[in-house]
C-alpha cells in the first residue's frame, strides 16, 4: 500500500459515520484525522481523542503558521485540520481518513494542489461522496430517528442538496441504498487506490473500479455500479456533527 489522504464527504443521515467507523476498525493502517477547534469539549469528548481543544490566540497561532490544511470559523469558533499529523501518520505508513464537508473538501485539494511537486500529499488524495438513494428517502430516515425538530429536518435536507449538487467534485460516489453494498464499494475504492492492504484475493472485489474526472457524469467506485454522492453543513468547510443527531454548519468539521 502506499499512504494516501481518504477524504469521504455526505450529508447528514446518510450513514457515512457508521461506514467510516467500520473503516477504521477493519483495516488498522487506517487512522483517523483529529481536527482542532477552540469550542470547549462536550460530554465525555477527550483532548487529542475527539478534537485538540486549543484557545483561540493558540489556533491563530497555527493559522499564521500555515499549519492547517484547511480550517474555517463557524459561530464563533474555529477548526482546522493540521497537516503534520497527517505527514507523521504518512512517515509511519499509514493512511489516514478525513472526514469533512464539501467546502472543506474542496479546501483541502487546493491546499495539496499547492504543494511542490514531489511531496508525499500532493499526490495523496482519494475522495469518496457517499450520498442518499434520494433525498426523499434521505427524509424518511431523519424523521424515523427521531433525534431531530422539525425545522432541523428541514434544515439538513436544505444543506444535503447543495451538498449533493457538488458531488461531481468528487472522484469516487457511492450511494447507500443499502449498508451492506455501499460498505463493500467504499472498502474496493480504498484497495483499489492502495489506500488500505486488502485481501491476497480481491481482483473481484475490484472489478468494475475506475476514477473519473471531477466535473463529469457519475463515477465507479469498485463493484461495478454506477454511484451517485451523498451531514448538513452550514458553509465553512467542515463537519459538525456527526450522523447521530449533531447539526452540521458547512464547515467540514463536527460541532
Amino acid at each position: 500500500m502506499t499512504p494516501k489522504l481518504v477524504i469521504v464527504s455526505a450529508p447528514s443521515g446518510t450513514g457515512k459515520t457508521t461506514l467510516c467507523d467500520r473503516l477504521l476498525q477493519d483495516y488498522p493502517e487506517l487512522v483517523y484525522s483529529v481536527s482542532c477547534t477552540t469550542r470547549d469539549p462536550r460530554g465525555e469528548e477527550e483532548d487529542g481523542v475527539d478534537y485538540h481543544f486549543l484557545d483561540k490566540a493558540a489556533f491563530s497561532r497555527l493559522v499564521g503558521q500555515n499549519a492547517f490544511l484547511e480550517h474555517a470559523e463557524v459561530h464563533g469558533n474555529f477548526y482546522g485540520t493540521l497537516a503534520e499529523p497527517i505527514r507523521d501518520a504518512f512517515r509511519s505508513g499509514l493512511s489516514v481518513l478525513l472526514d469533512i464537508d464539501v467546502k472543506g473538501a474542496a479546501q483541502v485539494r487546493d491546499a495539496l494542489l499547492a504543494l511542490p511537486e514531489g511531496d508525499p500529499l500532493r499526490g495523496s488524495l482519494v475522495d469518496v461522496f457517499i450520498s442518499p438513494p434520494s433525498l426523499v428517502e434521505l427524509r424518511r430516515r431523519l424523521e424515523s430517528r427521531g433525534e431531530d425538530a422539525p425545522d432541523v429536518i428541514e434544515k439538513r435536507l436544505k444543506n444535503a442538496e447543495g451538498e449533493m449538487a457538488r458531488r461531481d467534485e468528487f472522484t469516487f460516489h457511492v450511494v447507500n441504498d443499502d449498508l451492506e453494498i455501499a460498505y463493500k464499494e467504499l472498502r474496493a475504492i480504498l484497495e483499489y487506490e492502495d489506500a488500505v492492504i486488502g485481501p491476497e484475493n480481491c481482483d473481484s472485489a475490484h472489478e468494475g473500479v475506475s476514477r473519473h474526472h471531477r466535473g463529469h457524469d457519475h463515477g465507479h467506485c469498485g463493484c461495478g455500479h454506477e454511484h451517485e454522492h451523498g451531514h448538513g453543513h452550514c458553509g465553512s468547510g467542515h463537519d459538525h456533527g456527526h450522523e447521530h443527531g449533531h447539526g452540521h454548519c458547512g464547515c467540514g468539521h463536527e460541532h
